[in-house]
């Protein structure tokens, strides 16, 4: 089902979208909170961040709360940027989570979803599910966690260590992230000490 069309902004908001979208267009990534201060003539952050918080509300951004290089647009300015390469992610150990937008792939036109993300695949581990070493994955945001079905391969941080593309198994209170090839051991966690940031929607193989 198609997603429903924005909400209208307000002067204060459209100033700041156009903004972002015109930043994004030419940097290829999304600004700081003190670039877009500095570009509204703002003085302090609560503004810039209020704006943020409607921007998402009436479905024109996403965006992570504290975490700027998140930002994503939905709008129309979307559909030239592209699903955004926020870094890559571990399919055998764990590696440093991702931070920053580093290249966009246009695939708009394959999906509707909102607030996909992409990241390259380091390692082996998901070899048996057809996920290779250099592959791009693209992931939805997991916002239920409960809802998440046995099995599915999804992208988890783990606190104090990094981010891993793994099987996603919830036993009770504990979390149990499971590879795709026998030579790795599962990964078995207390549940709080884990957050899912995406599962898989697709695999992109640059050939």
């Amino acid at each position: 089902m198609a997603n429903s069309a924005p909400q209208e902004l307000t002067t204060a908001q459209q100033e700041l979208y156009d903004w972002l979208s015109g930043f994004i267009n030419e940097h290829r990534h999304s600004p700081s909170i003190r670039q877009m201060m500095a570009a509204m003539g703002l003085r302090s952050p609560a503004p810039v961040q209020s704006r943020l918080r409607h921007l998402q509300q009436k479905g024109w951004i996403t965006w992570n709360e504290g975490q700027a290089r998140t930002l994503q647009l939905l709008g129309e300015a979307q559909q030239s940027l592209g699903i955004p390469v926020l870094g890559s992610v571990a399919a055998g150990g764990l590696v440093e989570t991702f931070h920053d937008v580093e290249e966009h792939l246009h695939l708009q036109p394959l999906l509707e979803r909102r607030g996909l993300f992409a990241l390259t695949v380091n390692g082996d581990s998901m070899e048996d599910a057809h996920i290779a070493d250099g592959d791009v994955v693209l992931m939805e945001p997991v916002r239920e966690l409960n809802r998440l079905k046995a099995g599915t391969i999804v992208s988890a941080l783990v606190a104090g260590t990094g981010t891993t593309l793994k099987y996603f198994h919830l036993d009770g209170d504990q979390v149990r992230l499971e590879a795709a090839n026998q030579r790795y051991s599962p990964i078995t966690l207390p549940a709080e000490q884990v957050t899912v940031q995406g599962q898989l929607v697709a695999v992109w193989r640059q050939v």
